[in-house]
């Protein structure tokens, strides 16, 4: 697909140096079958953040990824950092990129910081997934962003 042919491309070229054309009309159709297939793509993660930021809810996408990437620290020093990390950008009240999970998982994770573990954020994750799974994702797929991608795809013969 040219650059120059999709409305997407101006943002991606900008923000993730032509991700779009890279994209492929079957990766775009799979995110349709399950809100997984859309989240463990290879550009769906990009796509669906562009998405989330039009709703103000990026923050649940950075977090999920950011949990994927804790998951694979091995070094206790480093997973500690991250863990701080995650803690301060999402987790502590009133974080710059707080997200919504309820008090008991709030809690265990301030329990937990001290010492983190590989899955310190697990019960977190889970709820920030069911959430984007069953609120944004659906929207996703129904809004003129997907729908003028996959268009855009499918006229191109991408």
């Amino acid at each position: 697909m040219s650059p120059n042919a999709c409305w997407l491309c101006k943002i991606f070229r900008a923000e993730e140096n032509g991700i779009s054309s890279k994209l492929s009309l079957e990766e775009v159709l799979q995110w349709s079958q399950s809100f997984e297939n859309l989240v463990t793509s290879k550009y769906g993660p990009v796509i669906y953040k562009t998405y989330l930021k039009t709703e103000h809810s990026d923050e649940n996408i950075e977090f999920w990824l950011a949990c994927e990437a804790y998951k694979k620290i091995t070094s206790q020093r480093k997973r500690i950092s991250m863990a701080r990390k995650l803690f301060t950008s999402y987790i502590q009240p009133q974080a710059p990129n707080e997200i919504n999970i309820d008090s008991p998982a709030r809690k265990e994770i301030i329990r937990n910081i001290q010492e983190p573990t590989q899955s310190c954020f697990d019960e977190a994750q889970r709820i920030i997934y069911r959430h984007m799974e069953r609120d944004s994702y659906p929207r996703f797929l129904e809004s003129q962003f997907y729908q003028k991608l996959k268009h855009s795809l499918q006229t191109n013969g991408n």
